[in-house]
């Protein structure tokens, strides 16, 4: 195995976990609020918090590293149409997952208030939900797009 296929293998690991692992967290954050129920609301959110920071912050973090190192590697130019656009995608997919994170923190703390405060789910925590499912498709879908883009090199 060459070096770049090693370094190629790694970067389609890291859109392969982005992209599990946002699936992963919509559906169990969303099944999690389908309940109302703030006690499992709260441990979902925790999980959901911890593999956000584990898995989507290292994965994150590889991307732009291995994918320079395949830009390198490959000779492929930073001015190439199809890489543009794939770096503006993970720049969009990042200024909707940066708040994501911060909303899913928010409402975890919410939930663990209600739960030791023996209270429903204030109205905040759902104004917070509507807008991180809300963030999520734009996210997502740039990610999705991403992929297809690293893919197919269209133009």
């Amino acid at each position: 195995m060459t070096l770049y296929f090693l370094i190629k293998y790694l970067h389609v690991l890291g859109a392969i976990v982005i992209l599990g692992t946002g699936a992963g967290i919509a559906f169990f954050m969303l099944m999690a609020h389908r309940t109302h129920d703030a006690e499992f609301i709260a441990r979902t959110a925790s999980v959901v918090v911890v593999a956000d920071a584990i898995f989507t912050f290292s994965a994150v973090i590889m991307q732009p590293v291995s994918g320079g190192l395949l830009m390198m590697l490959s000779a492929t130019s930073i001015t190439e149409r199809w890489l543009l656009a794939a770096i503006a995608l993970y720049v969009v997919a990042g200024l909707f997952w940066i708040p994501v994170v911060i909303m899913q923190i928010e409402m975890r703390d919410l939930a663990r208030k209600a739960c030791d405060q023996h209270t429903a789910l204030p109205q905040r925590y759902f104004v917070l939900f509507r807008r991180w499912f809300a963030f999520g498709f734009p996210g997502f879908g740039a990610t999705m797009l991403i992929l297809w883009l690293m893919i197919a090199k269209p133009f």
